[in-house]
C-alpha cells in the first residue's frame, strides 16, 4: 500500500531539491505535483485541493532555517499535514460495559466477518477480556459458518439461533447470554449487501436502536477508494457511527481511502486488517502511516510487534544456551516461528528507514522461510542439537528428506552457525568489540 504515492511525493520534493529558499514559483510547482500525486492515489478532488491549500499556506509562512533545506521543511509540512488529515493521534474503541457491544456494519464483501473475529482476537489476546461473537448475518448462512469456524481458532464463543431470521432478536439473545455468563464484550457481525439501500440501511438502524452499542464500527475495503469514501458518508448520515476500520491493506490499494474517510465523515479510523491472519489487525496511527507513506519507515510498531511475540522466560534460557554454545538448530527454528508471527516479512522489513523503497521489486514473503524450516525438520534430533556431526553421506539424506538440495543444507549450516556467533556476541556483550574486529 501507499508505494504509488510516496514514489510520486517523493518526486514532488525533488523540484526544491538545490534550492537555497522557498518562493512563489518553486512551492508552486511542488504542490501542484503533490496534488497530482494525490488525485492518482485516488484521494478525492476536494480533499487533495483542501490539503495541497494547507500545505502552500503553512510553507508559504515558514521562516527556513539555515541549517534546514526547503526540501527538508517541505517533507516535514507534508508530513504533518498527512497526519492531520488522517486524525493526527490513534482512537481507541469503547469496550465497557455490562457487557460492552461492538456493532460491525458494512456492505458484503468488504470483510467484516473476518474482522469481527480478529477483533475478538485482539480483545481477547491483547485486553484479557471475555469475548462473544454474535452471528447477526442472517441471509448469508456461508458468514455465520464462517464466523464458527474462525470463532473455533481464537477459542471465542459464537452466538447464532438456527432457524431465527430476526437480527435484533438474535443481538438481544447473545447480549443477554453474555451477560449471565459474566462475559464482558460482544461483537456482532451484522448482513451486509452488494450494494446501500435503504431495507439495508433500516434493519442495521434498528439494530443499532434496539441493542445500543458501546461502539459502532464501519467496515470498509480500502481497495474500492473514492467508493469506499462515499460508501463510508452514506452510512455515517444514517447511523452516525463512531469509527472506521480499513480491511485489504495488503492489497494493490492506491490509499486514497485512508487519505480522505476522515475528512469527508469526520470520524476517526481505528483499525487496518490486512490478511486473514487472525494477528493482522492493527490500530491505526496516522502519524506512523504518514512516515510510511513518506518512506520514513515504522520503527515504532515494528518494536511493537516484536515485543508482542517477546517471551520473557524463552529469552532467558535462550540466553543460557548461548553462553554455554548450547543454541540448536531447533532453537534456530523457533526463533523463525516467532518472527512469522510478526507478521509478513516484507510488510516487516518495510517499517524499516530506507529498506521498503530498496526491497519494492523483491518478491519476499513468509513462505522464503519453507526450504530452511524443511531442512531443519528432516535431521534427526542429534543433528538439530549437535550439528557439527552433520557429515557428507548425512547432507545428501538431509536434501533428499527436504526436498532441497546440498548446497542448500550447506548454506543454512552456515547461516546458522553466523548467527549462533551474532547472538552470542549480543547475549555477552562483546558484539561491539567483535564488530570492530571485524573491520581491521
Amino acid at each position: 500500500m501507499f508505494e504509488n504515492l510516496s514514489e510520486r511525493l517523493e518526486r514532488s520534493f525533488k523540484i526544491l531539491k538545490g534550492e537555497g529558499k522557498i518562493t512563489d514559483i518553486n512551492i508552486a510547482e511542488t504542490v501542484k505535483d503533490i496534488r497530482k500525486a494525490l488525485l492518482d492515489a485516488d484521494v478525492s478532488f476536494k480533499v487533495a485541493k483542501d490539503f495541497c491549500d494547507k500545505v502552500k499556506e503553512k510553507a508559504m509562512g515558514q521562516n527556513v532555517l539555515t541549517a534546514v533545506k526547503p526540501q527538508q521543511m517541505m517533507v516535514k509540512i507534508v508530513h504533518d499535514e498527512l497526519a492531520s488529515f488522517m486524525g493526527s493521534s490513534s482512537q481507541d474503541i469503547n469496550v465497557k460495559g455490562n457487557p460492552g457491544v461492538v456493532l460491525v456494519a458494512g456492505l458484503q464483501g468488504s470483510g467484516k466477518t473476518t474482522f469481527s473475529a480478529k477483533l475478538a482476537n485482539n480483545c481477547k489476546t491483547k485486553r484479557g477480556m471475555e469475548v462473544m461473537l454474535a452471528a447477526c448475518d442472517v441471509y448469508r448462512p456461508a458468514a455465520i459458518d464462517q464466523l464458527k469456524v474462525l470463532g473455533s481458532q481464537i477459542g471465542v464463543p459464537v452466538y447464532s439461533e438456527d432457524g431465527v431470521t430476526d437480527p435484533v432478536k438474535i443481538a438481544r439473545n447473545a447480549i443477554s447470554k453474555a451477560r449471565a455468563d459474566g462475559i464482558s464484550l460482544v461483537i456482532v457481525d451484522t448482513a451486509g449487501r452488494l450494494a446501500i439501500d435503504q431495507e439495508m440501511m433500516d434493519e442495521i438502524a434498528a439494530l443499532k436502536s434496539a441493542v445500543s452499542p458501546t461502539e459502532t464500527l464501519f467496515v470498509v475495503d480500502a481497495m474500492t477508494g473514492q467508493d469506499a469514501v462515499e460508501t463510508a458518508k452514506a452510512f455515517n448520515d444514517r447511523l452516525d457511527f463512531d469509527g472506521v476500520v480499513l480491511t485489504k491493506m495488503d492489497g494493490d490499494t492506491r490509499g486514497g481511502a485512508a487519505l480522505s474517510i476522515k475528512a469527508v465523515v469526520d470520524k476517526p479510523i481505528k483499525f487496518i486488517s490486512s490478511g486473514e491472519k487472525m494477528e493482522a489487525l492493527d490500530v491505526f496511527h496516522p502519524a506512523r502511516i504518514a512516515d510510511r507513506i513518506l518512506g520514513m519507515g515504522d520503527v515504532v510498531t515494528l518494536v511493537e510487534k516484536a515485543q508482542e511475540q517477546f517471551d520473557e522466560k524463552q529469552a532467558r534460557e535462550l540466553k543460557k544456551k548461548l553462553a554455554k554454545d548450547k543454541f540448536s538448530l531447533m532453537d534456530f527454528y523457533n526463533q523463525i516461528q516467532q518472527i512469522k508471527k510478526m507478521g509478513n516479512i516484507k510488510d516487516l522489513a518495510s517499517m524499516i528507514p530506507g529498506v521498503g523503497k530498496a526491497i519494492k521489486d523483491v518478491d519476499v514473503d513468509n513462505s522464503s522461510f519453507k526450504g530452511i524450516e524443511a531442512i531443519i525438520m528432516s535431521m534427526t534430533p542429534q543433528e538439530r542439537d549437535h550439528p557439527e556431526v552433520i557429515n557428507g553421506s548425512r547432507r545428501k539424506r538431509i536434501a533428499d528428506g527436504s526436498g532441497t538440495s546440498i548446497p542448500e543444507v550447506n548454506r543454512l549450516l552456515k547461516q546458522f552457525e553466523g548467527t549462533r556467533s551474532v547472538m552470542k556476541s549480543a547475549m555477552t556483550g562483546n558484539l561491539q568489540s567483535r564488530l570492530k574486529g571485524m573491520h581491521r
